[in-house]
């Protein structure tokens, strides 16, 4: 089958001929039809400090994907719906069901996660094995390139939905493909103002379109000129930092009203400080958000998608570029221009 793999511990990847993956008694095997483009890749391709110290080779990359159930193990027992033929996207965290976290329901916090294309073989390929567990069946009809997102779709959701947004004034830090899921989904769960920040123009149009009130370049104007053109008396009720930038959460602690609730999925490159004194005083609570709540998130999102259609078209919407699998090389080119939201690679 073809596969995007990395050969060798250092920069590059190589679409390649691999055997296809076999199917365990608890697995599936999907055939892939489409799969997202992740900033994780691009670490991956670039062989950066991260990629070094985590990724062994061989590894076939890739962990968004939707495709279709080809067999389905002896012992898989993840529902009816598991069955050949039915279409899928999968769970990019497989955790191991024995530790605290996981026995308590809590497996979004599994001491022993394993990434697919990250730990073991990936998505970016014709064909994927995961454990049936895994799997999250999709409705008949859905658009496969929509299909192929909802792990980015989950961490937006993930973050977004931590705290109330009912008539909140919601800050967002980055405007890359989950910063402007998560404007849509702000706008759906019916905050009333709703700010997205950024320095790429492209990024920040995409953001207001997918329903921010106002959108705000960090490299020409402040969010405390945003407030005073929306009429704000006060900062920010929440915070939702997607981007990792470490100018962007002092300037979000900055415009947040006391009490604030500011939930952080962007990782930075960098260990870096925060005015403590203002968390304090001001009583803001900051809460770290890692991957999808397995799968609470990913109820809430197929919910949100079956029930209006003005939010699906807003999360198709960050989808901006579409590839053959064999130009892969574009794809990745663009998505490191940042002049893009989702890049999609076509695998059937």
């Amino acid at each position: 089958m073809r596969a995007l793999t990395k050969l060798t511990a250092g920069p590059g990847l190589e679409l390649v001929d691999r055997p296809e993956p076999v199917c365990g008694p608890r697995d599936v095997k999907v055939r892939v039809l489409r799969a997202g483009l992740c900033g994780t890749d691009l670490h991956l391709d670039q062989w950066d400090d991260w990629a070094a110290s985590t990724v062994h080779a061989p590894m076939i990359i890739g962990h968004e994907f939707y495709g279709e159930i080809v067999e389905v193990g002896e012992d898989a027992v993840a529902g009816a719906a598991t069955a050949v033929g039915s279409r899928v996207s999968g769970e990019g965290h497989i955790v191991c069901g024995h530790c605290r976290n996981c026995r308590a329901g809590r497996r979004h916090v599994c001491i022993n996660t394993v990434g697919i294309g990250v730990n073991r073989d990936g998505a970016f390929a014709d064909y994927i094995v995961l454990p049936a567990s895994n799997v999250w069946v999709q409705p008949e009809g859905i658009d496969p390139d929509l299909g192929a997102i909802f792990d980015p779709l989950g961490n937006a959701t993930h973050t977004a939905l931590q705290w109330p947004l009912v008539g909140e004034d919601v800050l967002i830090t980055g405007a890359g493909p989950i910063g402007v899921i998560a404007a849509a989904i702000a706008r759906h769960a019916g905050a009333k103002h709703i700010v997205v920040t950024d320095i790429s123009d492209y990024r920040l149009e995409l953001a207001r379109k997918a329903g921010a009130d106002l959108v705000v370049n960090v490299a020409r104007t402040r969010i405390k000129d945003a407030q005073r053109e929306l009429g704000m008396r006060e900062g920010f009720d929440i915070g939702l930092e997607m981007s990792g930038a470490p100018s962007a959460v002092e300037e979000m602690l900055a415009n947040l009203n006391h009490g604030a609730k500011v939930a952080m999925l962007g990782l930075p490159k960098d260990p870096y400080p925060i005015d403590w004194g203002r968390v304090i005083t001001h009583m803001i609570t900051l809460k770290g958000i890692y991957g999808r709540e397995m799968f609470e998130t990913w109820y809430l999102m197929s919910s949100m998608l079956a029930t209006s259609r003005t939010f699906t078209e807003a999360v198709s919407g960050v989808i901006t570029h579409r590839f053959p699998a064999e130009q892969w090389a574009d794809g990745f080119a663009v998505a490191r221009s940042g002049a893009c939201g989702k890049v999609v690679l076509d695998w059937s």
